[in-house]
């Protein structure tokens, strides 16, 4: 068995951030999953709801913008994800602080959302797509903080090459 300086010496990716990589890529399809799911499946389906405040056309914009915006800001999560799989800190704790701030704001939604798709089904279905993409990234975060993962981004650089000090 390698020790963990052994490993960042080596230049390999340890378990635990090739894990982590793993948990963000599913958080973000996850995240992918429920917007279809809420804009076009479950009843009542935003696209219903904008069709008869905006009317067709309406509806059409405003869901292709935030078809958009899911793509971008996705897109943008990606290449974190990918830097941080690399080995770049900066990346690591980019990544944390939004973790952070996506925690915040679903604890913030959770507690003046009103829960309104109805009934028992309703609640457990809102309180489901709005924890599991946050408990994925947040195990993600953990994983990349353990001190496994801690050495490969402070002994290698992303090359995975020893750093030089």
């Amino acid at each position: 068995m390698t020790t963990t300086q052994e490993t960042a010496q080596r230049g390999a990716r340890p378990r635990v951030v090739e894990t982590a990589f793993l948990l963000l890529l599913a958080a973000i399809a996850v995240d992918a999953v429920v917007w279809t799911l809420d804009t076009f499946v479950v009843s009542p389906s935003g696209f219903d709801e904008m069709r008869d405040e905006m009317g067709e056309s309406g509806a059409i914009r405003q869901v292709a913008m935030s078809a958009g915006f899911l793509i971008l800001t996705s897109g943008l999560f990606l290449f974190f994800v990918f830097q941080m799989r690399q080995g770049r800190n900066w990346a690591r704790n980019t990544l944390a602080a939004v973790a952070a701030l996506v925690v915040f704001f679903v604890i913030n939604s959770m507690s003046t959302n009103e829960f309104d798709k109805g009934g028992t089904a309703g609640v457990i279905y809102d309180v489901f797509i709005s924890v599991s993409p946050v408990f994925l990234v947040a195990g993600a975060v953990l994983l990349m903080f353990l001190p496994t993962a801690n050495a490969y981004f402070s002994t290698t650089k992303h090359t995975g090459q020893q750093a030089v000090r």
